[in-house]
């Protein structure tokens, strides 16, 4: 079934919509989430709770693209649960590892956060993302926003781990640039 039918479906206020979403996104959803969560049965719950967050939305919000409307919820979800269980304490989650790989370029002010709006700072990153050639975009958003290995990415792009590892140091060491020409570090 078509993404618009299945938004129709949610609108109409039809259960049908679930399981068709669950029968075209579950895999998608579940992979965002295992990425962050690392674990089963909370990546298989924040799923579920992706359906139930789309059934709340809809309507009055009628995504454009259901799938990235789908990994946004899934993704937040997924960090809500992560932080919830307290898994710095654990560590070693991709999360944990790509946050701090980023840390370099966005903390170097520890008001960052205080003194920017967060929508401010989205733009900057989506002006950075557009400056940067196709494939570096996508490994960096790989890494970053569904936050896959760097085995998976190499993977994924037919690279050496090494070859993703000195990619992504290279696109942040670029952030760190532009953010500091914008003023925003």
């Amino acid at each position: 079934m078509d993404d618009h039918r299945i938004v129709e479906l949610y609108w109409e206020r039809s259960e049908q919509a679930i399981k068709e979403t669950a029968s075209k996104y579950a895999d998608y959803c579940y992979a965002i989430a295992y990425n962050i969560l690392g674990n089963r049965e909370d990546s298989e719950e924040s799923v579920n709770d992706t359906y139930l967050d789309a059934w709340n939305s809809m309507p009055p919000h009628r995504p454009a693209i259901l799938s990235t409307f789908l990994g946004k919820i899934t993704r937040r979800i997924s960090i809500d649960k992560l932080r919830a269980r307290n898994a710095e304490k654990r560590g070693g989650s991709n999360l944990t590892l790509a946050l701090e790989e980023l840390e370099e370029c966005l903390s170097a002010r520890d008001d960052l956060q205080k003194e920017l709006d967060a929508q401010i700072l989205a733009e900057a990153l989506n002006s950075f993302l557009e400056e940067l050639s196709e494939i570096e975009r996508r490994v960096f958003l790989c890494r970053y926003w569904y936050v896959d290995s760097l085995e998976v990415i190499a993977k994924q792009f037919g690279f050496s781990p090494s070859k993703v590892k000195s990619m992504l140091h290279r696109t942040r060491e670029k952030l760190r640039k532009y953010l500091e020409k914008e003023e925003l570090l």
